[in-house]
């Protein structure tokens, strides 16, 4: 399906003539990064300080290995509009110890650590065994579920593992997020119905994605989220370049050109969500 181009959402012109001054004064989140990699060591203070005069008013900055947990805590506390997740992405499940849990337990009472993730299922890498993926998996969602926190979800290639696994934990539903969303519409709609919201990364603005646009579609506006995953997966126009938290502004544009609705509106809408889903407790 053909898009016409980008537009300005304060001027009816292609965000290709100025993207940034096309944002300013539109309400953004990133609702899932890692500022805490090592990719951002050299100027992580000043991608941050861009972000908040770029408009972003929540970034959710997620720790995804037990040696980035610390920094995690570092970036929350200096920044009060960046908030916390902490978890043993999938990845990483070979790595899981005994201890672990307990010393996730002990980040989870920081007051702006909001979700317990990336965790989930990643059976298209598989750099940990899957049989290892699903066993940790679950101790995180136990975890998660013991202390009322919502979960940031990871699944690729894993679909109706991952639906089996909520459902044995939470069989009535669970306030959480399916991070960087790849599936199709009807996947969508089983993670819908069992009360998930859905984060749709940069990939959005990509040729041939088809099937994603087609879930956007179908997503409801109270329950959809946007984000970079920054360093990684950055958007069409600044494909090459290190993926920042402000560029989820092309991610939000697509987004709303799909709905049909302003990108301003839709800024609006995912503050909401986060807030929502995040923040209610904090």
């Amino acid at each position: 399906m053909h898009y016409p181009p980008l537009l300005c959402p304060q001027k009816n012109r292609d965000i290709d003539d100025d993207p940034e001054l096309c944002y300013k004064g539109i309400m953004l989140v990133d609702s899932h990064c890692h500022l805490e990699l090592e990719d951002f060591d050299l100027d992580r203070d000043e991608v941050i300080e861009e972000s908040k005069k770029e408009g972003l008013k929540y970034i959710l900055t997620v720790g995804t290995e037990k040696m980035y947990f610390g920094r995690v805590l570092e970036i929350i506390e200096k920044y009060d509009f960046v908030y916390g997740a902490i978890g043993v992405h999938p990845h990483s499940s070979r790595d899981w110890k005994s201890d672990f849990g307990k010393e996730l337990e002990k980040f989870l009472k920081h007051k702006k650590i909001v979700a317990l993730g990336e965790i989930g299922l990643d059976f298209y890498k598989n750099y940990s065994p899957p049989d290892v993926q699903k066993e940790v998996f679950a101790l995180e969602l136990a975890l998660a579920r013991k202390n009322e926190i919502p979960v940031i979800i990871h699944s690729r290639n894993a679909e109706s593992e991952t639906i089996e696994i909520l459902d044995s934990f939470y069989p009535d539903g669970r306030r959480g997020v399916i991070h960087c969303f790849s599936y199709d519409r009807n996947a969508a709609k089983k993670f819908l119905d069992r009360g998930f919201y859905i984060s749709i990364p940069g990939t959005i603005t990509f040729r041939n994605v088809g099937r994603l646009v087609e879930a956007v579609k179908y997503i409801p506006l109270e329950r959809i989220l946007v984000e970079t995953d920054a360093p990684f997966l950055t958007p069409q126009k600044e494909r090459g370049k290190r993926n920042v938290p402000y560029y989820v502004r092309y991610t939000l544009d697509r987004v709303a050109q799909i709905k049909g609705i302003s990108p301003s509106d839709l800024g609006e809408i995912v503050v909401r969500n986060f807030e929502n889903l995040f923040l209610k407790g904090a």
